[in-house]
């Protein structure tokens, strides 16, 4: 674990403003992986990004451990170096075992401002997938992540039948309170984890839905699912439906709706119609929401309403907690093994190869004169012995490396090659490891 670290944000100490700063339009991802890869120095990164955090995972060449990037990735997020102690000040950072228990918590929705809710598994699973098309992604992060997303299906099933609501709840509900019983339509802006959760909920309170996207595809494969209909974004700019609510949720770095489309869906609509804005940055800025006299919530909003059900969620949730606690326990056991498996396996061969060596000797010299059928039995002999004498030490290096550091584990090692290499009177008893290549500490 210790070749894992995390840098980012969130609106756990930053504002949405903040957050915005740091964000990475997605259409720029493919360009932006690899050079954030190489102003890190690491072999693999994950860029996750959503309505309310930046989180950069990465893993270092050599396995070893993963150093504090937090001037790197201010410097390559905001095109700027950091002043003295202000990557420090604005960024939070974990490694190791830190790094992969807060990868868990993300996945599962402990860490989200609606604690528990279920879009973030998609974030990190669309996060995942940008980063393979771009190639920064690798079998370290590879198999984090998809522990990460196992994880969150355990807590989904964990909780069958108590569905952890999301911000995408919260704003649904919003829009309901809004309307106050009424049959106005609702636009939902950009087809992304928290539209979809506004249409289903929406769509099951039989609110006429109008999905707007870039893409027209992706507007009309939604539409078909919650009976909406679907409009390209261009076209609702320029000429939008009478809504009584705008709910939006587009990628990019600016304004989706601008002064012009606000004035103009000011004036289709008979009452002015409320906008809820998950974008980072917003989709719509909110001077331009007041100077068009329309209700705007944004991030902060909706982030802090969900705050006064926090505690009541994570007490909800405390089984879920025990249940990410058990299985960074389990990753801890297998990847601490995993890392020294060449290792080890180079040991049990020493071990093997000093026994067969005097055997050989024993049956030149002073037991030359037995049989074939002799001759085999003491081999099997030396061989067995050779597994048993192994195994302590194996037992000994697979608690040292769950246990201790990992240069006590080298230090053994290192130890067994030097005193093999000083010779036999030396190294009397100490296994050999000098034949066996340098290994790569793997996950």
């Amino acid at each position: 674990m210790h070749q894992i670290g995390v840098v980012g944000l969130s609106y756990r100490h930053a504002g949405v403003d903040q957050v915005a700063r740091f964000a990475v339009p997605r259409v720029e991802l493919p360009a932006r992986l690899p050079q954030l890869r190489t102003h890190l120095q690491a072999a693999e990164v994950v860029y996750v990004g959503t309505c309310n955090r930046v989180e950069i995972v990465y893993a270092t060449h050599d396995g070893s451990p993963a150093p504090d990037r937090r001037d790197e990735v201010f410097h390559v997020l905001t095109g700027r170096e950091p002043a003295p102690g202000e990557a420090t000040r604005v960024l939070r950072a974990w490694t190791g075992e830190a790094a992969v228990e807060h990868l868990l918590l993300l996945a599962c929705g402990l860490d989200s401002a609606q604690t528990g809710e279920h879009e973030i598994a998609a974030q990190l699973r669309g996060a995942w997938e940008d980063a393979r098309v771009a190639h920064t992604c690798g079998p370290v992060l590879d198999r984090l992540v998809g522990e990460s997303l196992a994880m969150a299906r355990r807590v989904r099933r964990l909780s069958a039948g108590t569905r952890a609501p999301s911000l995408g709840d919260l704003a649904a509900q919003h829009v309901l309170q809004h309307l106050n019983g009424g049959d106005g339509r609702v636009a939902l802006v950009g087809v992304s984890p928290m539209t979809r959760r506004c249409a289903t909920v929406l769509g099951a309170a039989r609110v006429p839905l109008l999905i707007v996207n870039r893409t027209p595809q992706a507007a009309e494969d939604l539409a078909r699912a919650v009976a909406g209909e679907a409009v390209p974004l261009e076209q609702f700019r320029s000429a939008p439906r009478p809504v009584s609510a705008v709910v939006l949720a587009a990628g990019g770095g600016a304004a989706v709706l601008d002064a012009g489309a606000l004035t103009r869906l000011r004036a289709a609509a008979g009452a002015a119609p409320l906008l809820i804005d998950f974008g980072v940055p917003p989709n719509v800025e909110p001077d331009a929401a007041q100077r068009a006299g329309l209700a705007r919530l944004g991030m902060h909003d909706l982030i802090e309403a969900a705050q006064g059900r926090r505690l009541e969620q994570l007490m909800r949730l405390a089984p879920v907690r025990a249940a990410i606690d058990a299985r960074l326990t389990r990753l801890r056991t297998e990847l601490a093994t995993r890392a020294i498996g060449p290792q080890l396996a180079g040991l049990r061969g020493t071990f093997e190869r000093i026994a067969a060596e005097e055997v050989a000797r024993a049956l030149a010299h002073e037991l030359r004169t037995l049989d074939d059928r002799q001759r085999g039995e003491l081999e099997r002999l030396a061989r067995t012995v050779a597994h048993r004498l192994a195994h302590l030490p194996l037992a000994g290096l697979r608690a040292a490396a769950l246990h201790a550091s990992t240069d006590a584990v080298e230090a053994f090692f290192a130890a067994t090659q030097a005193a093999r290499a000083a010779g036999p009177r030396a190294g009397a008893g100490v296994p050999d490891t000098t034949e066996q290549q340098e290994p790569q500490r793997q996950t």
